[in-house]
């Protein structure tokens, strides 16, 4: 077990070379704020790829963890995989899920290592500066989410996949991608700051609040759609907008929505019947409508601000198609192309979401400042 990790451990460092050489060969006046970026790339790919890993049903090509039995990579078990598919030839286990497994951990893990260098590097720089840039408060809590992100992943794999825990490691993903967006978002500013004011306190306010109840929702929205995934209730309902025929099919929701139970079981142990996969399916549709015209809604009312607009009509469009590849998972009977791209349409929801939510937050505040400024002239200065 020791020299697996420690394996692992030497070849995650070799993998984060590569970033952090695009990192420090970057034109960017800031190297730091390159890496912040660097690990949001990264991390957006991660989620995409775990989607990949999720739909191909590879989660267990490995099923031990942190290697592959026991060895650091698929190189080095081959006999074992080889052997495990020779008896299950349509298992878990084959030589490539085996692969597409270890390539989704081994990111994971690079990933890992930028953010400790993050860490390192912040801490370092704010005994040494004091710049607010630096300050390492955010970039050790993002440490210390990854590490909870990394548990997760591990009772992924011993726990076979078990709905409860697939999911939360999916909504700790995209926790994960919110707060490099966010420091992101901060790192820009405080490096490069823009004071433009496009609205009034109280209208940037009313955007600040809709974009936060609009990521509630988006949040809310992931869990149904990690629970529908990890379910396997996508193909529960085959036509839009009607399921089954029907627009209130036959759903059993006890069944359905009870979290702590094994994959394809219920609770007792039976296994988990159609309808309570027709209501997960339903419940994550419907739900579906409801953020959509909300978000639709936040992006219309940012829309006609300078400093937001780009964002606002980003998200419009990764809106549409959100919905346009999940209406397409139905009638093209869940083709993988477009189930990883409706995954990756949630991330990039989340990445917008974030985006907005942190513009708003900085313009509300570069507002209040300004209308404070020109109410007391005398007492109070607006910094450029």
């Amino acid at each position: 077990m020791h020299l697996t990790l420690a394996q692992m451990a030497i070849t995650a460092l070799l993998i984060a070379l590569l970033p952090a050489a695009i990192v420090w060969t970057s034109s960017d006046a800031s190297k730091y704020r390159k890496l912040v970026w660097v690990c949001v790339f990264l991390t957006f790919d991660l989620i995409v790829f775990g989607a990949f890993t999720r739909l191909t049903d590879s989660g267990l090509g490995c099923p031990d963890w942190p290697g592959c039995y026991g060895a650091a990579n698929p190189f080095l078990a081959h006999e074992q995989i080889v052997a495990a598919e020779a008896l299950m030839p349509t298992g878990p286990v084959t030589v490539v899920k085996a692969w597409i497994e270890m390539i989704h951990r081994y990111l994971a893990m690079t990933i890992g290592v930028l953010i400790v260098a993050m860490m390192a590097q912040s801490w370092y720089q704010w005994r040494k500066t004091r710049r607010i840039e630096y300050a390492p408060w955010l970039p050790t809590a993002l440490f210390f989410f990854v590490c909870l992100q990394g548990a997760f992943g591990a009772w992924t794999v011993t726990l076979k996949l078990q709905p409860v825990i697939v999911t939360i490691h999916l909504l700790l993903g995209m926790g994960l991608l919110s707060m490099l967006v966010w420091y992101g978002g901060r790192q820009n500013h405080l490096i490069a700051p823009r004071t433009v004011v496009s609205a009034s306190p109280p209208a940037m306010r009313n955007i600040r609040i809709l974009a936060g109840v609009t990521a509630a929702l988006l949040l809310a929205q992931l869990a149904l759609g990690g629970w529908t995934s990890t379910n396997y209730a996508t193909l529960a309902c085959t036509d839009f907008p009607l399921c089954g025929g029907q627009v209130i099919p036959d759903m059993d929701f006890e069944h359905g929505f009870t979290l702590w139970r094994e994959l394809g079981k219920t609770a007792a142990g039976h296994y988990l019947p159609f309808q309570a996969l027709t209501a997960i399916h339903w419940v994550h549709r419907n739900f579906g409508i409801i953020v959509a015209l909300v978000a639709g809604y936040t992006a219309w009312r940012a829309w006609g601000h300078d400093v937001l607009h780009k964002t606002a009509r980003n998200i419009a469009l990764a809106l549409a198609a959100q919905i346009l590849t999940g209406i397409a998972t139905i009638y093209l009977s869940f083709p993988l192309t477009i189930a990883v791209l409706h995954n990756a349409g949630a991330a990039l929801l989340v990445l917008l979401l974030t985006m907005l939510n942190y513009k708003a937050k900085y313009q509300y505040d570069i507002a209040k400042k300004a209308a404070f400024g020109a109410s007391h002239p005398s007492t109070s200065t607006v910094r450029h």
